[in-house]
């Protein structure tokens, strides 16, 4: 049975420790903040929780999209080692189609330790493996062919030079695009990323990753210029203007806290951060990609709406630890916006 939406991805067992011990620090100059977990250097740190999980954009997409109502299958590449099972395990427990899911028999399977801080946010230390070995004949292009959309995760290493493939038979087979770019992707070259990001019907990233592709800093010192008593910084205004410039129908970018923004040519959007306890925000950006693009699929291309759900979807996925877990269904996101909706505002320029 062919699947409506196809990811494609990494898939990876994630180990999460809990450490109380470790220190957050700032550091900032004039165009920008970052902040650091630090551990006191030699010490033999007590961890206060462990435990482990699969994990990686292809699969906390996949079941995202299957926990909201569709058939999914995701396309991804594992080891030869004991993750193997338990991964393929967990994607028939998901309701994931593992039929596109490739291997590597000299390759381990991708491998994450995270160290989740006192404030709930997160380090990763990734050990890429098999994910980073996807090639073209690995890929089901039968399958991608007979989806309504292919969801392109963050590829890694080797594995993004499918996307140009990828983007071509896409848009050839008259396939919907949702593509959300990662930090490597980036640091390979803008220009890996042209073709697919000219192809897209949806493009998706955080304010990290708009700012490293645009060459665009959100600074500081500039104030938010204000139209009819609505506010949007100039500076996000700019990264989405020219990564709509690239091609894409419809740009999203995640700003943490302050909620998220969107463009679609026409108009701007910015939707609010709905109201949660943080536990962990592993897999919240993959939730509110994935949500976003569900979203905008059944309710005609809203992008208001779809905001909103993906913004209701990610505040239920922070409040429990585990990357597939706290995900909710359409009829509960919109119980919830029944309870509290989110602050809303549609900008014209």
């Amino acid at each position: 049975m062919s699947s409506e939406i196809i990811t494609i991805g990494s898939g990876t067992i994630d180990v999460f420790i809990e450490c109380d011990s470790a220190n957050i620090v700032s550091v900032s100059s004039k165009n920008k903040s970052t902040d650091f977990m630090s551990f006191a250097y030699g010490s033999k740190l007590e961890v206060e929780g462990f435990s482990s999980e699969t994990g990686g954009g292809g699969i906390n997409t996949a079941a995202n999209f299957v926990n909201l109502g569709y058939k999914t299958a995701a396309i991804i590449k594992l080891g030869n080692d004991f993750a193997k099972k338990n991964i393929l395990r967990k994607l028939d427990k998901l309701g994931i189609d593992d039929e596109s899911v490739c291997f590597d028999e000299n390759e381990h399977t991708g491998f994450s330790v995270i160290l989740m801080s006192f404030q709930g946010d997160r380090t990763v230390l990734a050990h890429r493996g098999a994910n980073a070995k996807l090639k073209k004949e690995d890929i089901d292009w039968d399958a991608i062919k007979k989806a309504k959309w292919l969801y392109i995760a963050p590829l890694n290493g080797e594995s993004a030079f499918i996307l140009d493939e990828l983007a071509e038979f896409a848009e050839k087979h008259n396939v919907n695009m949702a593509l959300n770019v990662g930090t490597t992707n980036i640091k390979q070259g803008k220009d890996t990323l042209d073709k697919v990001i000219k192809t897209a019907e949806i493009l998706i990233m955080n304010r990290e990753e708009a700012s490293m592709l645009t060459e665009i800093q959100v600074r500081p010192d500039t104030k938010e210029i204000k139209y009819s008593q609505e506010e949007i910084h100039i500076d996000i205004r700019k990264m989405l203007e020219m990564l709509k410039n690239m091609g894409a129908k419809v740009v999203v970018i995640t700003d943490g806290k302050k909620g998220a923004y969107a463009y679609d040519g026409k108009n701007y959007y910015k939707c609010s951060e709905y109201p949660a306890v943080v536990k962990s925000t592993l897999g919240a950006g993959d939730c509110f990609a994935s949500t976003f693009v569900a979203s905008m699929d059944k309710t005609d291309w809203d992008i208001e709406k779809s905001l909103k759900y993906a913004s209701v979807n990610a505040a239920s996925k922070v409040e429990t630890a585990g990357a597939q877990k706290g995900l909710l269904t359409f009829k509960e996101i919109e119980k919830r916006l029944q309870k509290q909706d989110c602050e809303f505002k549609k900008l014209k320029y």
